[in-house]
């Protein structure tokens, strides 16, 4: 089944050493940590790839000309951009405010969930398209892993403190306060901290020998 009407958003860095999963470095050093994140970002990659589900735009930075972008968007058949804005706040909303410009329905997510399926995201579109305004995914840190929107607010992205565990508490706080409908899928976890590591270790582990 394939969403003409809506766009999946993957918010992607460059998987450079020294600039990605910097909370891992101290534990693993710079280059396993950016080739950590080069994992979960072509995990993701090849999950989508098993099916065409929706649009599919690669949101890049620090810009969309790393090889492995490129690499991505033969995989996907999907468009590059780079992305634009102070923090991750900006830089979403931007690429929201560009993407309504051609959808009806714009789901934005990271590449750090391991266990973000397809399927995951079928349930996210299938919500927004039964009239929920937006749909969560939350992450057992205080995050979120996706996030999907039928139409957008400013403080969903303006003064919220990223990589805090209080991001969704305030999302929700913030769709609340204005009346907004929203619809939570299951909880998620994210790698970003060095004992996640092990769980994901464990996670394809187990997966391998099922």
């Amino acid at each position: 089944m394939f969403f003409q009407d809506s766009v999946i958003l993957i918010f992607a860095k460059a998987p450079i050493s020294g600039s990605v999963k910097t909370r891992l470095i101290p534990h693993i050093g710079e280059k396993a940590a950016a080739a950590t994140y080069r994992f979960l970002m072509y995990r993701l990659v090849n999950e989508l790839a098993t099916e065409k589900l929706a649009n599919i735009e690669v949101w890049c930075l620090p810009d969309m000309e790393h090889p492995d972008f490129y690499h991505i968007r033969s995989i996907l058949d999907c468009s590059l951009f780079n992305q634009v804005g102070d923090d991750l706040g900006q830089r979403m909303s931007h690429a929201v405010k560009n993407a309504f410009r051609r959808y009806q329905y714009v789901i934005l997510i990271g590449i750090d969930c391991p266990e973000l399926s397809k399927d995951y995201l079928k349930q996210a579109i299938f919500r927004l398209k039964k009239g929920s305004e937006v749909v969560i995914g939350p992450a057992e840190d205080g995050g979120y892993v996706l996030l999907g929107l039928s139409k957008t607010l400013p403080c969903l992205f303006d003064r919220l403190p990223w990589g805090n565990h209080r991001v969704l508490e305030m999302t929700r706080n913030c769709l609340r306060d204005n009346g907004w409908v929203w619809h939570e899928l299951p909880e998620m976890w994210d790698v970003d901290r060095p004992e996640d590591l092990d769980r994901l270790d464990s996670y394809y582990t187990a997966k391998i020998n099922f």
